[in-house]
């Protein structure tokens, strides 16, 4: 079996699909994308899909190094998010040629579903309690929202308390039985993460995400040692190399790689096996399509550390098309008392409904994430 061919295709609200065909007539998808350079990482595909035309599509730890290691520079959300569309794909094709879901082919599934949670609110957090409560009406047992707006270096207490504010909302709406998890976003620097974790503690939250920027990471050193709150973070971090650091010093408590950015499902099935070394849970990043779900998934049926799931289904980037859009078979995802079954088809699970994407991709997107300002007319953090 060899490559012959491969197609992507821009779609809304701001995803890239993949699509790589082989003379077998077998194909797979992937979700290669960075949110908000889309186009970047689709010329970062088709200059590695270059070497990969003719070749054996089913040597994929091969090939994966290649991409890898061919190249001089390496790293990167472009080039890793790239590597991970094409991984994604070839692992699909992979199990559709043998028949069977991608999990069996990694040693088998150590579990039948995983827990998921919903988001509530958007990029400027308001009415989240009540929106907390329609979700767990829906049977979700977890929710994710964003703690702030844009905060300074050091600002003011108010702004602290208006997040105080909030996640008591949410908290008094939902009960003590759901899981609350607060994303920093990297838009709080390391004063105000110390002072709002200390402050977040009475609320038990489910975990604290991103409490600063990755660049930042020493400073995990200190809020993990002033908060018994889970700190959870990643998803701006691309390889096993970038992990490293912050498994070995005790950084964090929970990673959330994301399978579209970090190298696929071979990269981040290793990141989760090195987690589970240091005793550190694993929640994969995922506010994306339905291939990039799937990915999650595979990856999670068979890390014993891996205990709940992020989806994008009614999440507030999605305007104009949604998680299930782009699926012949919408029942894959059927979410049940907060748990989704992982897919047992061939390869990925899912079959993407290409009509779809072929419609969509005539429309396309430009997505592109807000620039925030403080008040004094410098750049925040979004």
């Amino acid at each position: 079996m060899r490559i012959t061919g491969y197609q992507t295709y821009l779609v809304p609200p701001r995803w890239l699909f993949l699509k790589i065909v082989t003379d077998e007539g077998i194909s797979g998808w992937g979700e290669p994308v960075i949110e908000g350079r889309a186009r970047t990482v689709k010329a970062a595909v088709d200059e590695l899909m270059g070497y990969l035309l003719g070749k054996d599509p089913l040597k994929i730890e091969d090939h994966w190094n290649v991409m890898y290691r061919g190249g001089f520079y390496r790293g990167g959300p472009i080039l890793m998010s790239a590597i991970a569309g094409i991984d994604q794909a070839l692992w699909d094709i992979k199990g559709k040629f043998y028949n069977a879901p991608i999990h069996e082919l990694m040693g088998g599934a150590c579990r039948e579903s995983i827990r998921v949670y919903s988001w509530i609110g958007g990029d400027r957090p308001a009415d989240v309690a009540r929106a907390a409560k329609k979700v767990v009406e829906r049977g979700f047992t977890a929710v994710k929202m964003n703690a702030t707006e844009e905060l300074h270096y050091i600002d003011s207490y108010a702004k602290v308390e208006q997040v105080i504010e909030r996640v008591a909302g949410v908290r008094e709406e939902v009960g003590n039985e759901i899981g609350i998890g607060i994303d920093f976003h990297g838009r709080v620097h390391k004063p105000m993460a110390k002072l709002l974790a200390k402050e977040l503690e009475p609320f038990h939250p489910m975990f604290i995400e991103e409490p600063v920027l990755p660049e930042n990471n020493e400073a995990l050193r200190e809020i993990t040692a002033i908060t018994s709150i889970p700190i959870a973070t990643g998803e701006r971090m691309f390889s096993r190399w970038d992990f490293k650091t912050v498994l070995a010093n005790g950084y964090c408590d929970i990673i959330q790689p994301d399978l579209s950015h970090a190298g696929g499902i071979t990269e981040c099935k290793k990141i989760a096996a090195m987690a589970e070394a240091y005793d550190v849970a694993l929640a994969p990043h995922c506010p994306l399509g339905p291939i990039a779900l799937s990915a999650c998934l595979q990856v999670d049926a068979t890390s014993h550390n891996a205990f709940i799931q992020e989806q994008s289904l009614g999440i507030h980037y999605n305007q104009g098309s949604d998680l299930l859009d782009y699926l012949v078979d919408q029942s894959v995802f059927d979410y049940k008392n907060g748990y989704v079954k992982i897919p047992t088809g061939a390869g990925l699970g899912i079959e993407i409904n290409e009509e779809q994407v072929r419609k969509m991709a005539e429309t396309g997107h430009d997505w592109k994430n807000p620039v925030w300002r403080h008040d004094d007319g410098s750049v925040a953090e979004w």
